[in-house]
């Protein structure tokens, strides 16, 4: 399992959709899983609290747990900004031990600066394509906490769509097993 991850307008979803045609996993956009009340608020501009979250943790930690289960490939399109939350993202993993890190699901995080990012954002609003408003781009950045530990894949999501994509599958598949969680391109 892959989650790619970062703020909103990191280009999740675009890269998600590319990395689901190379390597053959299902794409899922995290944001889907949200309830209909955390989209309100979203669109009324309130930041979600850590308790709006964690029932949309614990639905996308099922579907991991799923995917794993069925031994099949996932990338999941998902903001993942706190270590909590991916270590609830982690726990898809039956055996995994928090804070352990050992877990077949891997974290890659989209990395632009924040002014790359609003420009994407308020482009993304005014064509009416989401409904998280730009003035939220603040609070995620705010909330966005990564530990080395982790070994989070960074990639700069300045680059272009092919060329973040050519750069995870080069890393992904220089490293032969990514983390713990082996990977086969078809």
């Amino acid at each position: 399992v892959i989650v790619l991850m970062g703020v909103c307008g990191a280009g999740k979803t675009t890269i998600g959709r590319r990395l689901e045609k190379e390597m053959q996993y299902k794409y899922l956009d995290a944001d889907d899983f949200h309830s209909e009340l955390n989209k309100e608020k979203m669109r009324m501009g309130i930041p979600l609290t850590d308790e709006d979250r964690i029932p949309w943790l614990e639905a996308l930690r099922d579907v991991i747990n799923e995917y794993l289960d069925n031994k099949k490939g996932l990338i999941l399109g998902c903001s993942a900004l706190k270590n909590q939350y991916r270590e609830m993202l982690r726990s898809g993993y039956p055996a995994y031990k928090w804070g352990t890190y050992a877990s077949p699901v891997n974290f890659i995080l989209l990395d632009a600066p924040a002014e790359v990012l609003s420009v994407r954002v308020n482009a993304r609003a005014a064509e009416g394509k989401h409904y998280m408003p730009a003035s939220l781009l603040q609070s995620q950045l705010d909330l966005l906490k990564i530990d080395d530990c982790e070994g989070i894949l960074k990639v700069d999501a300045t680059l272009t769509p092919e060329a973040i994509v050519n750069t995870i599958l080069n890393k992904l598949q220089f490293q032969g097993c990514f983390r713990h969680n082996c990977i086969e391109f078809h």
